[in-house]
């Protein structure tokens, strides 16, 4: 009986460990499962936050490339703008040469009026009724001062 008392506590004690070893082996089981139900969370929100990154960084794109046609729009307006007043300017210089080239002309028909009436200046002469008379020689067709050249500023100089 010894032998069998011993060989039943050696196969209990083997049920035993068996048993044990089950039980360790279903709780490393639920660990496992645990863990990997816990890193398929883990990855599920890095994916979450990876596509929240994405779609932030797309947003941002958007209105990055949104705000740089509003900043195109405007730098060509502007240039637009500034070529119309370059030409504007550029017209305005010509017409202050050609009005200045007028004014030499004049100022040349002057002298030589002056110089033709024996040092008078004026265009006109003080009548006996109190009115202005023009210099008799600047009406008579004979004389040099009278030169058929226009005086007043034609409306073509001033359209653009």
């Amino acid at each position: 009986m010894a032998s069998s008392t011993s060989s039943g506590s050696y196969t209990m004690v083997q049920q035993t460990s068996g048993s044990d070893q089950e039980d360790l082996q279903a709780l490393m089981d639920q660990r496992k499962r645990k863990r990997m139900i816990s890193n398929r969370e883990s990855a599920r929100r890095s994916r979450m936050r990876k596509q929240k990154h994405l779609d932030d960084m797309t947003a941002q794109v958007a209105q990055l490339r949104k705000e740089n046609h509003q900043i195109m729009t405007r730098v060509s307006i502007a240039t637009q703008h500034y070529m119309s007043l370059e030409a504007e300017n550029s017209v305005l210089r010509a017409q202050v040469g050609e009005l200045s080239h007028r004014l030499q002309s004049l100022d040349e028909i002057i002298a030589f009026l002056a110089a033709n009436n024996g040092g008078c200046t004026g265009t006109t002469t003080h009548g006996a009724a109190g009115y202005y008379e023009p210099i008799e020689s600047f009406l008579n067709p004979l004389s040099l001062s009278n030169l058929n050249q226009p005086i007043m500023a034609s409306a073509d100089v001033f359209q653009y």
